[in-house]
């Protein structure tokens, strides 16, 4: 039987649109893009709470970032136009809550939109603001008219730090690979020197681009600063050691700390914030160190009497700064904050000082420790000489001095107190950065030779010394309590 034919209109097939197709570079763009915003947030929240968890630099070379030198460009090419881009979007007004949730992602293609050759077309956020982009480019041209100039350049009114060409700086990580090895290899590309101050860093021509470099990536050689170089080795720490890093993040001065000790030792290394953790340990991962234990906590709260850092013989101490020995370098003059006034700057100045001269003082304060670096990367006499004079009175009553790290090191200390000359500084015109390094030895070491080797009388009478020394106070009452014939309840014979 046959059926009957239906009134229905007939189906129309809809014809699925053709995906658009990309190309690879256009594909490459968009995760540079992404791995910029990533950076830039990362970068611009550290900056607002003037907690920075690395340089723009470092974050932009690690491992999990794969186009580092696109990424590289569109972070600072947009921290440049920064304030710029701001007031355009505030002119247009084109954003939505959405796209508000991901400003530093909105930052960046606007930059590419305003400002470069690139036509972002790939994304979702890239095409949205493409849509928007005669409101933006009105929104710029009324920024223009508002600010009475003639060109962006002049808008921004960039004031160009004068730049002084830095060589390039490597050392060598000798827990995987030897000094002459990784010469023989980079020379392969560039010219090679053997740095006269630090044994295991090499120096090589300004501009040498090595941050793909195998050597780099598998952690046989790491980019790494002459000063900050110059700090482990300051400390000089010997094989088996253990010692105390008390400021640890990144981990590159913590991991060079663990080359010097040939790997054997133990290495404590502090660190509060937890994303600087992350950092450290991947460090440490590359570094192939074994003998590193993170600690995350505050090394202002470690008790210099537990048990536990009984057998710490040396602390290095590369405290929070300004950084201004380093502001080039590090790009920071590209953050908002570096716009702050004068009062802003001394303010931070004076609680990073107080910050530092507590956490001197309570590395000198660890019973058993002989060695005590202190260091910063910046210019100030708030954060280097005052913090140092800070602490000499504590510092004589517990036994330490004053050395000389590098005494062959031409420039010195700031002559504002007695001894000044032993502190090491780094000029940043004449050395390219900005960098300070003071160092405290014990000078009685007495500890390990109270046994057999001196009579018990003796040891009695360098024990009340240093009590005497330590604890003026506390000495007068035992003193008055041993006169009065009773100490910790037994009756004892008057002196």
């Amino acid at each position: 039987m046959a059926r009957p034919k239906s009134n229905a209109p007939p189906k129309v097939t809809r014809q699925q649109p053709t995906k658009q197709k990309f190309s690879g570079a256009e594909r490459s763009a968009l995760y540079a893009r992404r791995e910029a915003a990533n950076v830039l947030r990362t970068v611009l929240r550290g900056d607002a709470e003037r907690r920075a968890v690395a340089s723009i630099k470092s974050l932009v070379f690690s491992p999990s970032v794969r186009n580092k030198r696109a990424t590289f460009a569109l972070v600072c090419e947009t921290l440049k136009h920064l304030n710029v881009i701001k007031d355009v979007l505030e002119i247009a007004n084109v954003l939505n809550s959405k796209w508000k949730r991901q400003e530093p992602l909105v930052y960046i293609i606007c930059y590419d939109i305003l400002f470069s050759k690139e036509t972002p077309s790939m994304g979702d956020a890239e095409k949205f603001l493409m849509r928007h982009k005669d409101a933006l480019l009105s929104g710029l041209a009324t920024l223009l008219v508002r600010k009475k100039v003639e060109s962006v350049d002049e808008l921004l009114g960039l004031s160009q730090l004068n730049g002084h060409v830095k060589p390039r700086y490597v050392r060598v990580n000798t827990l995987k690979m030897d000094v002459d090895s990784a010469v023989q290899e980079l020379e392969k590309l560039y010219k090679v020197q053997k740095d006269e101050t630090v044994p295991d860093l090499l120096v090589m021509p300004p501009g040498s681009d090595l941050h793909a470099h195998h050597l780099v990536m598998n952690g046989r050689i790491f980019l790494q600063g002459k000063a900050s170089s110059m700090v482990a080795a300051a400390l000089q720490p010997e094989a088996g050691w253990e010692v105390l890093d008390a400021c640890s993040a990144p981990g590159n001065k913590t991991v060079h700390l663990a080359a010097l000790m040939k790997g054997q030792g133990k290495i404590i290394a502090c660190e509060l914030n937890q994303e600087r953790v992350n950092r450290l340990e991947q460090t440490i991962k590359l570094s192939g160190a074994t003998n590193i234990e993170v600690f995350h906590g505050d090394f202002l709260g470690l008790n210099p009497k537990d048990p536990s850092f009984a057998k710490v013989r040396a602390i290095l101490l590369d405290p929070s700064c300004s950084g201004s020995g380093t502001i080039t370098d590090r790009l920071d003059h590209l953050l908002p904050s570096h716009a702050a006034d004068d009062k802003y700057d001394s303010m931070r100045l004076h609680k990073l000082a107080v910050f530092q001269k507590k956490a001197l003082a309570h590395a000198l304060s660890f019973p058993q420790v002989e060695r005590v670096v202190y260091s910063t990367c910046s210019i100030h006499q708030i954060e280097n000489e005052d913090v140092v004079s800070s602490v000499l009175h504590l510092a004589s009553s517990l036994g330490f001095k004053l050395d000389t790290p590098f005494p062959q090191w031409q420039r010195r200390g700031l002559p504002v107190f007695a001894g000044s000359e032993h502190l090491l500084r780094m000029d940043p015109v004449e050395d390219k950065e900005g960098f300070f390094i003071a160092l405290f030895t014990k000078t009685n070491t007495i500890d390990n030779s109270e046994s057999s080797e001196l009579p018990e009388r003796e040891c009695r009478r360098r024990r009340k010394q240093r009590t005497r020394q330590s604890h003026p106070y506390l000495w007068h009452k035992v003193l008055f309590r041993a006169l009065n014939g009773s100490f910790h309840g037994r009756r004892r014979k008057p002196v």
